[in-house]
């Protein structure tokens, strides 16, 4: 999709996304304005009960289409583009050979869970590895991804025996593959993401690798989130990419730089709640995280997690045969009546509870919609459960800023306001990840304005939404 061009030559800057469900290039120019995008859906093999996969080398194909439409639509202006950046899923990994670049695993999605009973031998040591880390003993991160693969896929193992192997953040193998270089890098946020990088030496932990069993020799070397890591090789034109971060971390910049009193959702396949900080907090029961670092600054956050916000949705299409769900919600959160309880533990129950294997149920019944309503509650109450964490550390929040597919609903955006109490907005630019890439490719510009005004939502007197709150409480730490 193409804008119209403008009259004078201005950079712009390319932004790579790939997500879950598909991979995006977006072109924005230094205020924020979109220029050109262009999506291609990519698929996700779900293998019960705990195997979720994506297949390399389809994800590598759709970014490289991506990337060429969205720079062809530019037409003549694409010369304008003076740098890329790219932004991927978190806590997925992948294992490639880093001699010809050949996939020698799928991609292992932040959603698998296949080693978590191997994990849980680790437990003894879980508070260390939160202070180092940031993050829970958790199944959902890299390490127990790595040493599976290192355990049970022979390609990897002959690869690490001949010195080929190069394992690590998708994005470090999107890069790998993408960049004429073949760089060996990771960025901050998504070698956070592994389980195995230190929060304060911003780099491998060594008591970390010999505890779960992984080699540093295959790993990435660490960088900063902004940094020259490679060329764009577009038949003849050549594109430095020079930021490379995780999909919540750009999203967090969206608006421009984060402000200490407002706390950020995303809401797409999982929902996420942040809160920006100049050094490193510690919550139990949250995470913390960097989004971003370069030789000038270093942003972190504390961060709750949801494993099931769309993907809950989609659990409640083939668990109920509902059909449709996500076409529907305007009219059925609309809807006035009882609506039960879900107590939402898919993906796992991540924040503040981390439990890898939790039965998700309703508690109460109802028609399809009342049900496809409780889902949708279910992920504003965890949302709120987090928050109220948050607000334990100082400037309280005064304010919600929401992104992400499921923000695009009426109903989700006014329960969450009302629950929490606090005005609440919603950017009309719903591509959140792409445009705060954007904004770190333009140097964290002072004047950052929104294209077109977003909807804001006032709080309001909601005692049914509380009650099923306080109770939906009571029920999570019965079924705990």
């Amino acid at each position: 999709m193409a804008r119209s061009p403008t009259t004078s030559p201005i950079p712009l800057y390319l932004c790579i996304d790939q997500g879950g469900h598909a991979s995006r290039a977006l072109v924005f120019d230094g205020r924020g304005v979109l220029h050109a995008s262009s999506l291609r859906e990519v698929g996700v093999q779900a293998l019960p009960p705990d195997r979720v996969e994506q297949d390399p080398e389809e994800l590598v194909a759709s970014l490289q289409a991506v990337i060429a439409e969205a720079v062809v639509a530019l037409g003549s202006r694409a010369d304008q583009i003076v740098s890329a950046g790219i932004a991927t899923q978190r806590s997925s990994i992948v294992c490639w050979d880093r001699c010809t670049g050949a996939a020698l695993s799928p991609v292992v999605s932040w959603q698998d869970r296949r080693a978590h009973e191997w994990l849980g031998r680790f437990s003894a040591h879980a508070s260390e590895v939160h202070r180092r880390t940031g993050l829970m003993l958790s199944a959902h991160y890299g390490a127990s991804k790595l040493r599976w693969c290192l355990d049970y896929l022979p390609a990897v193992t002959a690869a690490r025996r001949e010195g080929r192997l190069a394992m690590g953040p998708l994005a470090s193998f999107l890069l790998f593959r993408l960049l004429a270089e073949k760089p060996l890098l990771a960025d901050p946020a998504n070698a956070a993401r592994t389980l195995l990088w230190n929060i304060r030496t911003m780099d491998w932990d060594p008591w970390l690798l010999e505890r779960f069993g992984v080699p540093q020799e295959p790993l990435p070397r660490c960088v900063p989130t902004h940094h020259p890591f490679g060329t764009l090789h577009l038949k003849e034109r050549r594109i430095l990419l020079t930021v490379a971060t995780g999909d919540q971390s750009a999203a967090l910049f969206s608006l421009g730089s984060p402000q200490p009193e407002a706390a950020y959702i995303n809401i797409g396949t999982g929902a996420f709640i942040q809160r920006a900080f100049h050094q490193a907090p510690e919550a139990d029961g949250l995470l913390t995280g960097m989004v971003y670092r370069d030789t000038d600054r270093a942003v972190f956050v504390l961060e709750g997690t949801v494993n099931g916000a769309a993907a809950a949705l989609r659990w409640a299409e083939g668990e109920w045969g509902l059909e449709n769900i996500e076409a529907r919600l305007p009219e059925w959160l609309a809807c006035e009546g009882d609506i039960p309880l879900f107590l939402n533990g898919v993906g796992g129950l991540g924040a503040p509870y981390w439990v890898a294997e939790f039965d998700s149920r309703l508690v109460g019944d109802g028609e399809p919609w009342q049900k496809a309503v409780a889902v949708v509650e279910s992920i504003v109450f965890l949302l709120q459960t987090n928050l109220e964490l948050m607000q334990t550390f100082p400037p309280s929040t005064a304010r919600l800023a929401v992104s992400g597919g499921l923000a695009r609903y009426d109903g989700l955006c006014q329960r969450l306001s009302d629950l929490s109490g606090l005005a609440l907005y919603r950017p009309a630019e719903h591509e959140a990840t792409a445009r705060g890439t954007a904004y770190l490719l333009a140097g964290f510009p002072d004047d950052w304005p929104e294209e077109k005004p977003g909807t804001p939502f006032v709080p309001k007197k909601n005692a049914g939404l509380r009650q099923r709150y306080q109770r939906w409480r009571v029920e999570m730490q019965r079924a705990l």
